[in-house]
């Protein structure tokens, strides 16, 4: 007859019951979780919706009123029909919406390649910028000196600069498009901006993060592109999309160097009529171009700020 120690019974026949019946610490835990809401939970959550409702309606009535008051101290001031005839033509803007149109499609190209090329020129700088050891010194210094002169340089003269000093040295025989001209100065302008955003971004980085990734083999170029990079372009998109706001409205200045984009076919529609009113029309375009990239930099800038409260890894 065989024989069992005392308590091994008890303790199985426990142990298949946690597991049969559900009880135990985790289907307690499981039991608190689905219980319902107490009444002065309820209470609370039906005071912060109604005081939610209460600052939407404030805050709508309150952008009516201003708005309402800015109409009428526009349209009752004493040049408000001549200024409505010269900026707000419906016709005039109208019979120049077409010819904006297509000179806006051409900005849109411009802003495409100049996006890319700037991101790439940018991550090279600043990748120059950080690397170590007294031999890359010369590379350090022709990065440092790039983002020096091309920051401090505005781009409309940068623009005059390279339109017409870059053909000038005839490096072929054919004309150089004003349109590659404007992308290349826009291109050399934004990458000295947005190589100090990367810079940033990879200095932001902990070393230990770099030296971890040595440790398991892997060499410089690999842990900044596998480690690094993402990392720091992470924490860097809002500034990144901000950047990409503005280089959304300087676009338009290639018009300066005869491109005729969104900004040259309104000043042409302008000449035809003697109305401003094209300009307007452009300026409106350029916002809606703008304000999608703007909100979209806005909801990237909270999400990484709650995610840094809530304490995740960015």
């Amino acid at each position: 007859m065989s024989t069992a120690r005392p308590g091994t019974s008890g303790s199985g026949t426990a142990r298949r019951g946690t597991r049969r019946g559900g009880s135990g610490p985790a289907a307690g835990t499981a039991a608190s979780l689905a219980t319902p809401p107490s009444s002065l939970e309820l209470r609370r959550r039906e005071e912060r919706t109604r005081r939610a409702r209460r600052s939407t309606l404030t805050a709508l009535v309150s952008t009516l009123a201003f708005a309402v008051l800015l109409w009428v101290g526009v349209t009752s001031a004493p040049g408000w029909p001549r200024v409505q005839a010269a900026f707000l033509d419906p016709q005039v803007a109208a019979s120049s919406l077409p010819g904006i149109l297509r000179g806006l499609w051409l900005n849109v190209r411009v802003l495409a390649v100049a996006a890319v090329l700037t991101l790439v020129l940018g991550m090279l700088v600043a990748v120059v910028r950080t690397l170590r050891g007294p031999v890359w010194l010369p590379l350090r210094l022709l990065a440092t000196g790039y983002v020096d002169l091309f920051r401090g340089v505005p781009l409309i003269v940068l623009l005059y600069i390279v339109g017409f000093g870059v053909p000038a040295l005839r490096f072929t025989d054919g004309r150089i498009s004003s349109v590659v001209l404007g992308t290349t100065a826009i291109v050399l302008t934004y990458s000295a901006y947005v190589s100090e955003v990367f810079r940033a971004g990879i200095e932001t980085v902990h070393p230990s993060q770099r030296l971890g990734a040595r440790s398991l083999g892997l060499s410089y170029a690999q842990s900044m592109r596998l480690v690094v990079l993402p990392q720091a372009v992470r924490r860097v998109m809002p500034p990144l999309l901000n950047d990409f706001v503005a280089m959304q409205k300087d676009v338009g200045l290639i018009s300066l160097l005869g491109a005729v984009d969104a900004v040259r076919a309104a000043q042409i529609a302008q000449l035809d009529g003697f109305n401003f009113t094209p300009y307007v029309v452009v300026a409106l375009l350029f916002v809606l171009l703008s304000v999608p990239t703007a909100r979209l930099a806005d909801w990237v800038s909270i999400r990484a700020t709650r995610r840094e409260q809530a304490g995740a890894v960015l």
